[in-house]
Protein backbone atom coordinates (compact mmCIF):
# COMPACT_ATOMS: atom_id res chain seq x y z
CA UNK A 1 0.00 0.00 0.00
CA UNK A 2 0.90 3.57 -0.63
CA UNK A 3 1.97 5.97 2.20
CA UNK A 4 -0.76 8.48 2.18
CA UNK A 5 0.70 12.23 2.93
CA UNK A 6 -1.70 14.93 3.13
CA UNK A 7 -0.40 18.20 3.96
CA UNK A 8 -1.57 21.58 4.17
CA UNK A 9 -2.07 23.64 0.58
CA UNK A 10 -3.45 26.70 2.13
CA UNK A 11 -5.27 28.07 5.34
CA UNK A 12 -8.25 26.83 4.61
CA UNK A 13 -7.16 23.07 4.76
CA UNK A 14 -8.76 23.95 8.28
CA UNK A 15 -11.31 25.77 10.23
CA UNK A 16 -11.45 27.29 13.37
CA UNK A 17 -7.68 28.52 13.57
CA UNK A 18 -5.94 31.50 14.58
CA UNK A 19 -2.48 32.77 13.78
CA UNK A 20 -0.16 35.13 15.44
CA UNK A 21 3.19 36.18 15.04
CA UNK A 22 6.41 37.80 17.26
CA UNK A 23 4.70 41.21 17.66
CA UNK A 24 1.92 39.25 19.50
CA UNK A 25 4.69 37.92 21.84
CA UNK A 26 3.65 38.42 25.69
CA UNK A 27 6.28 38.86 28.64
CA UNK A 28 5.75 36.52 31.67
CA UNK A 29 5.83 38.79 34.66
CA UNK A 30 8.06 35.90 36.57
CA UNK A 31 5.68 36.27 39.93
CA UNK A 32 6.52 33.46 42.20
CA UNK A 33 4.31 30.09 42.45
CA UNK A 34 2.67 28.48 45.03
CA UNK A 35 4.75 25.68 44.89
CA UNK A 36 7.59 26.59 46.42
CA UNK A 37 9.91 27.01 42.87
CA UNK A 38 12.05 29.31 41.90
CA UNK A 39 10.27 32.45 39.98
CA UNK A 40 10.53 31.42 35.97
CA UNK A 41 11.47 34.81 35.22
CA UNK A 42 15.14 34.61 34.74
CA UNK A 43 17.34 36.38 37.08
CA UNK A 44 18.82 38.30 34.26
CA UNK A 45 16.22 38.86 31.29
CA UNK A 46 12.10 37.94 31.19
CA UNK A 47 11.90 35.24 28.79
CA UNK A 48 8.98 35.60 26.36
CA UNK A 49 5.81 33.35 25.57
CA UNK A 50 4.36 33.67 22.22
CA UNK A 51 0.91 32.86 21.14
CA UNK A 52 0.90 29.77 18.98
CA UNK A 53 -1.68 29.09 16.15
CA UNK A 54 -4.30 26.19 16.99
CA UNK A 55 -4.58 22.72 15.18
CA UNK A 56 -6.73 19.79 14.33
CA UNK A 57 -8.16 17.37 17.40
CA UNK A 58 -8.12 14.34 15.32
CA UNK A 59 -7.51 12.68 12.10
CA UNK A 60 -11.02 12.62 11.00
CA UNK A 61 -10.37 16.58 10.28
CA UNK A 62 -7.56 16.85 7.78
CA UNK A 63 -6.87 12.73 6.63
CA UNK A 64 -7.78 12.30 3.49
CA UNK A 65 -9.86 9.16 4.73
CA UNK A 66 -12.11 8.62 2.00
CA UNK A 67 -9.50 5.99 0.99
CA UNK A 68 -8.18 3.06 2.67
CA UNK A 69 -5.10 3.37 4.87
CA UNK A 70 -3.13 2.05 7.91
CA UNK A 71 -2.10 4.01 10.42
CA UNK A 72 1.59 3.56 10.62
CA UNK A 73 2.00 4.44 7.67
CA UNK A 74 0.57 7.45 7.50
CA UNK A 75 2.65 10.72 6.78
CA UNK A 76 1.26 13.26 9.39
CA UNK A 77 0.19 16.75 8.33
CA UNK A 78 1.99 19.21 10.26
CA UNK A 79 -1.27 20.61 11.89
CA UNK A 80 -0.82 17.92 14.48
CA UNK A 81 2.77 18.50 15.42
CA UNK A 82 3.04 21.59 17.98
CA UNK A 83 5.85 24.30 17.37
CA UNK A 84 9.01 22.30 19.30
CA UNK A 85 11.49 19.86 18.53
CA UNK A 86 11.39 16.93 20.57
CA UNK A 87 14.60 18.11 21.97
CA UNK A 88 13.23 21.06 23.68
CA UNK A 89 10.14 18.51 24.59
CA UNK A 90 12.40 16.47 26.98
CA UNK A 91 14.48 19.78 28.33
CA UNK A 92 10.89 20.52 29.76
CA UNK A 93 12.30 17.60 32.47
CA UNK A 94 14.38 20.71 33.80
CA UNK A 95 11.16 23.03 34.46
CA UNK A 96 10.79 21.89 38.41
CA UNK A 97 14.93 22.02 38.66
CA UNK A 98 14.23 23.08 42.11
CA UNK A 99 13.40 19.83 43.30
CA UNK A 100 16.73 18.27 42.43
CA UNK A 101 18.01 21.63 44.23
CA UNK A 102 16.16 20.89 47.47
CA UNK A 103 17.31 17.15 47.56
CA UNK A 104 20.87 18.32 47.50
CA UNK A 105 20.38 20.24 50.54
CA UNK A 106 18.90 17.55 52.55
CA UNK A 107 20.87 15.50 54.97
CA UNK A 108 18.53 12.94 55.21
CA UNK A 109 18.72 9.99 52.31
CA UNK A 110 14.66 9.05 52.26
CA UNK A 111 13.94 13.03 52.60
CA UNK A 112 16.41 12.94 49.27
CA UNK A 113 14.52 10.44 47.54
CA UNK A 114 11.01 11.75 48.25
CA UNK A 115 12.54 15.05 46.62
CA UNK A 116 13.35 13.14 43.83
CA UNK A 117 10.45 10.82 43.39
CA UNK A 118 8.50 14.20 43.29
CA UNK A 119 10.96 15.51 40.23
CA UNK A 120 10.52 11.98 38.57
CA UNK A 121 6.21 12.90 38.66
CA UNK A 122 6.63 16.27 37.65
CA UNK A 123 8.98 15.77 34.86
CA UNK A 124 5.96 14.37 33.10
CA UNK A 125 3.64 16.51 34.32
CA UNK A 126 3.73 19.36 31.05
CA UNK A 127 2.05 16.59 28.73
CA UNK A 128 -0.95 16.85 30.53
CA UNK A 129 -3.58 18.12 27.44
CA UNK A 130 -0.29 18.22 25.31
CA UNK A 131 -1.71 15.99 22.67
CA UNK A 132 0.52 17.88 20.06
CA UNK A 133 3.41 16.04 18.12
CA UNK A 134 6.49 17.05 18.67
CA UNK A 135 8.72 18.17 15.46
CA UNK A 136 10.84 14.94 14.91
CA UNK A 137 14.87 15.73 15.57
CA UNK A 138 16.83 16.03 12.40
CA UNK A 139 19.67 13.86 12.73
CA UNK A 140 22.85 16.33 14.39
CA UNK A 141 20.14 18.45 15.73
CA UNK A 142 20.96 19.65 19.03
CA UNK A 143 19.70 22.29 21.50
CA UNK A 144 21.25 24.20 24.64
CA UNK A 145 19.35 25.88 27.65
CA UNK A 146 21.13 28.16 30.09
CA UNK A 147 19.07 29.08 33.25
CA UNK A 148 21.12 31.02 35.42
CA UNK A 149 17.91 31.72 37.73
CA UNK A 150 17.18 27.70 37.89
CA UNK A 151 21.10 27.31 37.98
CA UNK A 152 21.46 24.64 35.72
CA UNK A 153 22.72 24.47 31.63
CA UNK A 154 21.54 21.63 29.48
CA UNK A 155 22.87 20.09 25.92
CA UNK A 156 20.94 17.40 23.74
CA UNK A 157 21.81 15.87 20.42
CA UNK A 158 19.92 13.59 17.87
CA UNK A 159 22.35 10.89 17.82
CA UNK A 160 20.50 8.39 15.95
CA UNK A 161 17.85 8.52 12.86
CA UNK A 162 16.82 4.95 12.89
CA UNK A 163 16.08 4.26 15.38
CA UNK A 164 15.61 7.62 16.40
CA UNK A 165 17.43 8.97 20.26
CA UNK A 166 17.96 11.55 21.57
CA UNK A 167 20.88 12.50 24.00
CA UNK A 168 21.11 14.95 27.07
CA UNK A 169 23.01 16.26 29.17
CA UNK A 170 22.12 18.70 32.17
CA UNK A 171 24.61 20.22 35.35
CA UNK A 172 24.25 22.47 38.03
CA UNK A 173 26.07 25.19 37.55
CA UNK A 174 27.14 25.59 41.08
CA UNK A 175 28.83 21.65 40.62
CA UNK A 176 25.91 20.32 42.61
CA UNK A 177 24.42 17.72 40.31
CA UNK A 178 24.27 16.08 36.56
CA UNK A 179 21.60 15.06 34.95
CA UNK A 180 21.43 12.75 31.60
CA UNK A 181 19.80 10.07 29.92
CA UNK A 182 19.03 9.06 26.42
CA UNK A 183 15.35 8.43 25.01
CA UNK A 184 13.91 6.10 22.25
CA UNK A 185 10.31 6.98 22.07
CA UNK A 186 8.79 3.36 20.79
CA UNK A 187 5.46 3.69 19.05
CA UNK A 188 2.89 1.43 18.84
CA UNK A 189 -0.75 2.32 17.29
CA UNK A 190 -3.85 0.72 18.95
CA UNK A 191 -6.56 1.47 16.38
CA UNK A 192 -8.31 4.34 18.44
CA UNK A 193 -5.25 4.85 20.24
CA UNK A 194 -1.01 5.81 20.16
CA UNK A 195 0.99 4.63 22.97
CA UNK A 196 4.43 6.08 23.31
CA UNK A 197 6.79 3.50 25.33
CA UNK A 198 10.05 6.20 26.46
CA UNK A 199 12.52 3.54 26.06
CA UNK A 200 16.10 4.84 27.68
CA UNK A 201 17.47 5.27 31.29
CA UNK A 202 17.67 8.68 33.23
CA UNK A 203 20.44 9.52 35.69
CA UNK A 204 20.84 12.10 38.63
CA UNK A 205 23.99 12.42 40.06
CA UNK A 206 23.64 13.94 43.43
CA UNK A 207 27.37 15.43 43.93
CA UNK A 208 27.42 16.52 47.21
CA UNK A 209 26.42 13.41 48.75
CA UNK A 210 27.71 10.81 46.14
CA UNK A 211 24.62 9.07 44.97
CA UNK A 212 23.26 8.18 41.92
CA UNK A 213 19.24 7.83 41.33
CA UNK A 214 18.15 6.05 37.84
CA UNK A 215 14.57 5.32 36.45
CA UNK A 216 12.69 5.25 33.32
CA UNK A 217 9.56 7.57 32.69
CA UNK A 218 6.04 5.77 32.42
CA UNK A 219 3.77 4.71 29.36
CA UNK A 220 1.96 7.78 27.77
CA UNK A 221 -1.16 7.31 25.88
CA UNK A 222 -2.84 9.63 23.57
CA UNK A 223 -6.82 8.56 22.90
CA UNK A 224 -9.04 9.23 20.17
CA UNK A 225 -6.38 9.66 17.53
CA UNK A 226 -9.17 8.98 14.94
CA UNK A 227 -12.68 10.08 16.32
CA UNK A 228 -13.25 11.50 19.44
CA UNK A 229 -11.73 14.10 21.87
CA UNK A 230 -8.03 13.94 22.42
CA UNK A 231 -6.66 13.09 25.70
CA UNK A 232 -3.83 11.64 27.57
CA UNK A 233 -2.71 9.14 30.41
CA UNK A 234 0.25 7.85 31.79
CA UNK A 235 0.73 4.89 33.14
CA UNK A 236 3.17 2.16 34.21
CA UNK A 237 5.41 1.37 37.17
CA UNK A 238 8.74 3.45 37.60
CA UNK A 239 11.55 2.36 39.87
CA UNK A 240 13.65 4.76 41.43
CA UNK A 241 16.81 3.21 42.85
CA UNK A 242 19.56 5.02 45.08
CA UNK A 243 22.14 2.91 43.86
CA UNK A 244 24.65 4.17 46.87
CA UNK A 245 22.02 3.48 49.66
CA UNK A 246 20.17 0.55 47.79
CA UNK A 247 16.91 3.04 49.00
CA UNK A 248 13.75 2.26 46.30
CA UNK A 249 11.20 4.15 45.26
CA UNK A 250 8.44 2.15 43.54
CA UNK A 251 5.67 4.60 42.00
CA UNK A 252 3.09 3.00 39.75
CA UNK A 253 1.05 5.54 37.24
CA UNK A 254 -2.48 4.15 37.71
CA UNK A 255 -4.42 3.65 34.19
CA UNK A 256 -7.74 5.23 34.29
CA UNK A 257 -10.24 2.73 35.26
CA UNK A 258 -13.66 1.59 34.38
CA UNK A 259 -15.17 4.55 35.79
CA UNK A 260 -12.47 6.62 35.67
CA UNK A 261 -11.57 7.26 39.19
CA UNK A 262 -7.89 6.38 38.95
CA UNK A 263 -6.95 8.73 35.91
CA UNK A 264 -3.75 10.72 36.46
CA UNK A 265 -2.91 9.04 40.02
CA UNK A 266 0.17 7.90 41.09
CA UNK A 267 0.88 5.99 44.35
CA UNK A 268 3.35 4.39 45.35
CA UNK A 269 6.26 4.00 48.45
CA UNK A 270 9.70 4.07 49.45
CA UNK A 271 11.41 1.50 50.73
CA UNK A 272 15.00 1.66 52.45
CA UNK A 273 17.86 -1.29 51.60
CA UNK A 274 16.39 -3.55 54.15
CA UNK A 275 12.96 -3.57 52.13
CA UNK A 276 11.36 -1.81 55.19
CA UNK A 277 8.60 0.70 54.05
CA UNK A 278 9.43 4.29 55.35
CA UNK A 279 6.66 6.14 53.48
CA UNK A 280 3.77 6.40 50.90
CA UNK A 281 4.01 8.55 48.34
CA UNK A 282 0.69 9.37 46.22
CA UNK A 283 -1.02 12.09 44.61
CA UNK A 284 -1.71 13.32 41.03
CA UNK A 285 1.04 13.77 38.07
CA UNK A 286 -1.73 16.75 36.54
CA UNK A 287 -1.85 18.36 40.16
CA UNK A 288 0.36 17.43 43.76
CA UNK A 289 2.28 14.90 44.77
CA UNK A 290 2.22 14.08 49.15
CA UNK A 291 4.18 11.59 51.45
CA UNK A 292 2.47 10.24 54.48
CA UNK A 293 3.52 7.40 57.11
CA UNK A 294 2.68 3.93 55.68
CA UNK A 295 0.18 3.46 58.46
CA UNK A 296 -1.77 6.40 58.07
CA UNK A 297 -2.35 5.31 54.66
CA UNK A 298 -3.54 2.05 55.63
CA UNK A 299 -6.39 3.54 57.93
CA UNK A 300 -7.25 6.03 55.35
CA UNK A 301 -7.10 3.57 52.68
CA UNK A 302 -9.78 0.98 54.47
CA UNK A 303 -12.11 3.76 55.33
CA UNK A 304 -11.91 4.97 51.61
CA UNK A 305 -13.17 1.34 50.31
CA UNK A 306 -15.97 0.83 52.69
CA UNK A 307 -17.69 4.23 50.76
CA UNK A 308 -16.61 3.13 47.54
CA UNK A 309 -18.05 -0.44 47.89
CA UNK A 310 -21.36 1.76 48.37
CA UNK A 311 -21.09 3.61 45.22
CA UNK A 312 -20.00 0.82 42.88
CA UNK A 313 -23.16 -0.96 43.96
CA UNK A 314 -25.32 2.39 42.69
CA UNK A 315 -22.95 2.54 39.40
CA UNK A 316 -23.59 -1.45 38.55
CA UNK A 317 -24.79 -1.19 34.49
CA UNK A 318 -24.55 2.51 34.27
CA UNK A 319 -21.70 1.32 31.05
CA UNK A 320 -22.12 0.89 27.91
CA UNK A 321 -19.66 0.31 25.05
CA UNK A 322 -18.45 2.41 22.74
CA UNK A 323 -16.98 1.40 19.52
CA UNK A 324 -16.35 5.16 18.01
CA UNK A 325 -14.37 6.94 20.61
CA UNK A 326 -12.94 6.17 24.26
CA UNK A 327 -14.94 9.01 26.16
CA UNK A 328 -12.62 10.80 28.55
CA UNK A 329 -13.61 10.28 32.14
CA UNK A 330 -14.79 13.20 34.34
CA UNK A 331 -11.47 14.75 35.50
CA UNK A 332 -11.43 15.05 39.20
CA UNK A 333 -8.80 17.77 39.75
CA UNK A 334 -8.47 17.87 43.77
CA UNK A 335 -6.51 15.15 45.27
CA UNK A 336 -8.03 13.75 48.72
CA UNK A 337 -4.91 14.76 51.41
CA UNK A 338 -4.69 12.20 54.03
CA UNK A 339 -4.03 13.89 57.63
CA UNK A 340 -0.56 14.25 58.44
CA UNK A 341 0.79 14.23 54.45
CA UNK A 342 3.89 16.54 53.83
CA UNK A 343 3.53 18.24 50.02
CA UNK A 344 6.44 17.56 48.16
CA UNK A 345 5.14 19.15 44.81
CA UNK A 346 2.54 21.26 43.32
CA UNK A 347 2.25 22.15 39.50
CA UNK A 348 2.72 25.46 38.39
CA UNK A 349 -0.27 27.05 36.94
CA UNK A 350 -0.38 27.10 32.88
CA UNK A 351 -0.47 30.31 31.31
CA UNK A 352 -4.62 32.13 30.72
CA UNK A 353 -4.63 31.15 27.26
CA UNK A 354 -2.80 28.17 27.12
CA UNK A 355 -5.63 26.41 25.62
CA UNK A 356 -5.06 27.65 22.37
CA UNK A 357 -1.33 27.85 22.79
CA UNK A 358 -1.01 24.18 22.42
CA UNK A 359 -1.48 23.53 26.05
CA UNK A 360 1.99 24.91 26.54
CA UNK A 361 3.33 25.66 29.87
CA UNK A 362 5.35 28.99 30.97
CA UNK A 363 8.32 26.85 30.94
CA UNK A 364 7.52 25.15 27.74
CA UNK A 365 6.85 28.81 25.70
CA UNK A 366 10.05 29.88 26.45
CA UNK A 367 12.18 27.38 25.05
CA UNK A 368 12.36 28.12 21.70
CA UNK A 369 13.34 32.20 22.32
CA UNK A 370 15.76 33.64 20.27
CA UNK A 371 17.24 36.74 21.92
CA UNK A 372 19.22 39.39 19.67
CA UNK A 373 22.58 38.12 20.04
CA UNK A 374 22.08 34.24 20.66
CA UNK A 375 22.90 33.53 16.92
CA UNK A 376 26.80 34.66 17.70
CA UNK A 377 26.92 32.02 20.27
CA UNK A 378 24.43 29.37 19.16
CA UNK A 379 25.68 26.29 17.66
CA UNK A 380 24.11 26.46 13.73
CA UNK A 381 22.33 23.07 14.86
CA UNK A 382 20.47 24.11 17.29
CA UNK A 383 16.77 23.27 16.98
CA UNK A 384 16.32 27.26 17.62
CA UNK A 385 17.07 27.90 14.13
CA UNK A 386 14.91 25.48 12.15
CA UNK A 387 12.76 27.31 9.80
CA UNK A 388 9.80 25.28 10.20
CA UNK A 389 9.06 24.85 13.93
CA UNK A 390 9.63 28.96 13.33
CA UNK A 391 7.53 29.32 10.43
CA UNK A 392 4.99 27.04 12.37
CA UNK A 393 5.59 29.39 15.93
CA UNK A 394 5.17 32.44 13.54
CA UNK A 395 1.51 30.96 12.28
CA UNK A 396 2.83 30.26 8.89
CA UNK A 397 1.11 26.97 8.22
CA UNK A 398 2.06 26.63 4.88
CA UNK A 399 5.86 27.89 5.06
CA UNK A 400 5.97 25.39 7.73
CA UNK A 401 5.12 22.74 5.86
CA UNK A 402 6.83 23.38 2.45
CA UNK A 403 10.36 24.03 5.12
CA UNK A 404 9.59 20.82 7.21
CA UNK A 405 9.72 18.68 3.49
CA UNK A 406 12.52 20.32 2.30
CA UNK A 407 14.41 19.45 5.65
CA UNK A 408 13.38 15.95 5.46
CA UNK A 409 14.18 15.52 2.14
CA UNK A 410 17.88 16.96 2.07
CA UNK A 411 18.31 14.67 5.38
CA UNK A 412 17.47 11.85 2.77
CA UNK A 413 19.78 13.15 0.30
CA UNK A 414 22.73 13.26 2.62
CA UNK A 415 22.18 9.84 4.07
CA UNK A 416 22.08 8.23 0.36
CA UNK A 417 25.18 10.53 0.09
CA UNK A 418 27.05 8.81 2.69
CA UNK A 419 25.57 5.44 1.98
CA UNK A 420 27.21 5.78 -1.71
CA UNK A 421 30.39 7.11 -0.25
CA UNK A 422 30.60 4.30 2.15
CA UNK A 423 31.19 7.12 5.27
CA UNK A 424 29.57 6.66 8.46
CA UNK A 425 27.88 9.31 10.45
CA UNK A 426 30.07 10.50 13.48
CA UNK A 427 27.92 12.13 16.55
CA UNK A 428 29.84 15.27 17.94
CA UNK A 429 28.81 15.47 21.70
CA UNK A 430 27.82 11.95 22.73
CA UNK A 431 29.22 8.62 22.32
CA UNK A 432 27.51 5.26 22.36
CA UNK A 433 28.61 3.34 25.92
CA UNK A 434 27.78 1.76 28.66
CA UNK A 435 25.85 3.19 31.73
CA UNK A 436 28.36 2.87 34.70
CA UNK A 437 25.07 2.67 37.45
CA UNK A 438 22.80 0.27 35.42
CA UNK A 439 25.23 -1.71 32.73
CA UNK A 440 22.37 -0.71 30.07
CA UNK A 441 23.30 0.66 26.66
CA UNK A 442 23.50 4.36 26.50
CA UNK A 443 24.58 7.70 24.94
CA UNK A 444 27.18 9.71 27.26
CA UNK A 445 28.55 13.65 26.86
CA UNK A 446 32.24 13.83 25.72
CA UNK A 447 32.17 17.03 26.68
CA UNK A 448 33.29 20.48 25.32
CA UNK A 449 29.59 21.88 23.79
CA UNK A 450 30.06 24.91 26.09
CA UNK A 451 33.59 25.53 24.75
CA UNK A 452 31.86 27.05 21.12
CA UNK A 453 33.84 25.54 19.01
CA UNK A 454 31.26 24.54 16.42
CA UNK A 455 33.84 24.59 13.38
CA UNK A 456 33.08 21.40 11.90
CA UNK A 457 29.27 21.24 12.23
CA UNK A 458 27.40 19.51 9.95
CA UNK A 459 24.76 21.96 7.87
CA UNK A 460 21.23 20.56 8.35
CA UNK A 461 19.12 23.18 7.90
Amino acid sequence: MNKIKCGLDSDESYEGTSEASFKDAVVYDGTQGNNGSVPQENGIRKHRYVPLSLRYSNLTQSLCFNRPFELSKITMPIVFNEPLSFLQRITEYMEHTYLINKACSLSNSIERMQAVAAFAVSAVASQWDRTGKPFNPLLGETYELIREDQGFRLISEQVSHHPPISAFHAESLTGDFVFHGSIYPKLKFWGKSVEAEPKGTITLELLKHGEVYTWTNPFCCVHNVILGKLWIEQYGTVEILNHSTGDKCVLNFKPCGMFGKELHKVEGYIQDKSKKKRCVIYGKWTECMWSVDPQAYESNRKAEKKGELKKLKSQVGLTADNDDADDMPEVQETVAVIPGSTLLWRISSRPQHSATMYNFTNFAMSLNELEPGMLATLAPTDCRLRPDIRAMENGDMDEASREKERLEEKQRSARKHRSKEEEEWSTRWFQSGTNPFTSSQDWLYTGGYFDRNYSDLPDIY
